[in-house]
């Protein structure tokens, strides 16, 4: 078994395609819409097959998405080696992201950063 696939309400759905496509390598579908409901979406692909469904509907709730909360809290990205974590992390933080923690290794020998992302999503970035 696997995960199909992952999904996220965003407000500004096109700046949340971007932010995957600019900084993890994500590609696009062409989106859909529906005309009745006004749901929207894109399916981000990235390159060993793992996709995120971004989506959009009118009247979403848009809780404080604070750093301890129950549900889902981060999603995590494998850019291959510890440059290449420390490279994105300090692009990210140029570009405005808040560095919540690392690059630094783990207690659990993880070697990561995690980053207040898109819509303050924390996206977390491993080796």
């Amino acid at each position: 078994m696997r995960i199909e696939h992952v999904a996220m309400y965003v407000n500004n759905l096109e700046a949340a395609r971007d932010f995957f496509i600019k900084y993890l390598g994500a590609s696009s579908n062409d989106g859909y819409y529906n005309q009745k409901t006004g749901f929207r979406s894109y399916f981000l692909s990235f390159s060993d097959g793992a996709r995120l469904e971004v989506m959009n509907k009118p009247q979403m709730d848009d809780a404080e998405k604070t750093l301890a909360r129950t549900g889902l809290i981060h999603i995590a990205f494998s850019v291959g080696s510890r440059e290449r974590v420390d490279e994105l992390t300090e692009e990210l933080k140029r570009d405005g992201y808040e560095v919540v923690s690392g690059p630094r290794t783990t207690g659990d020998g993880y070697y990561e950063s995690c980053v207040i992302g898109i819509e303050g999503n924390q996206i977390e970035i491993t080796v």
